[in-house]
């Protein structure tokens, strides 16, 4: 039975955080002990002369999960970058070893862990590693986030593409609709025709302002003993 998920995107911004904590909170309502990991954040802003990663500050509401911030969040930095390049710019390094620490201890706490890439599978996390290497390494399904609208239909395959080139196990994509425009013909068949295309099952689709994410997690439950 698996451990957790890994979240991850076909781009930046497409609705990680708000798809992962809709999901954290209604697994704790099933009763399941759920935990978070965010490796490494950027853009964070500085309150009190701390940094504060806003995305896995509220994963860890949302979980309602009281672990260190150091564990749930081992790495975070000021400049809205790839993670590789913003610790390059601040002149740290970051340690795949210490991000697989965090992740092993947090596995021993929570019955089931949502960790959360940055952007999307491709973006180097250091020189040597990008986020696929670290789904691969943390042998996780991965849940991709993908936009509705046009282009997504190339973004999604090759995130499919490059996963399956690593033989990473892929539970789904989910569709967040992150805006309240009206949906166009793209918006309206390209989840259909990513399903098509790939063999990967749509799990959902997530509507402008949605706070249900019941029947997501009731999916993500069923699929636990399959991995």
């Amino acid at each position: 039975m698996i451990k957790g998920i890994f979240i991850t995107g076909t781009d930046t911004g497409v609705g990680k955080t708000f798809v992962a904590a809709g999901i954290a909170c209604a697994l704790r309502a099933r009763g399941i002990g759920v935990g978070v990991m965010k490796p490494a954040e950027t853009g964070c802003r500085s309150r009190d002369g701390k940094l504060i990663p806003a995305d896995a500050m509220t994963l860890m509401r949302s979980a309602e999960a009281a672990d260190p911030l150091d564990l749930v969040n081992p790495y975070r930095f000021r400049a809205p970058l790839a993670p590789m390049v913003a610790s390059q710019q601040e002149g740290r390094t970051i340690e795949t070893r210490k991000v697989k620490e965090a992740f092993r201890a947090l596995t021993k706490k929570h019955e089931f862990l949502i960790v959360e890439g940055a952007g999307g599978i491709m973006v180097p996390l250091t020189f040597r590693t990008s986020y696929l290497d670290l789904a691969a390494e943390l042998r996780l399904p991965v849940l991709i986030i993908a936009r509705p609208g046009l282009g997504t239909i190339n973004h999604t395959l090759l995130t499919i593409m490059a996963l399956r080139a690593r033989r990473v196990p892929i539970a789904g994509t989910v569709f967040n609709h992150s805006t309240d425009g009206r949906q166009g013909p793209a918006e309206r068949t390209n989840p259909a025709v990513i399903e098509h295309l790939s063999g990967v099952p749509v799990l959902g689709q997530v509507r402008y302002d949605q706070e249900d994410f019941d029947a997501l997690a009731d999916r993500l439950v069923r699929m636990r003993k399959q991995y």
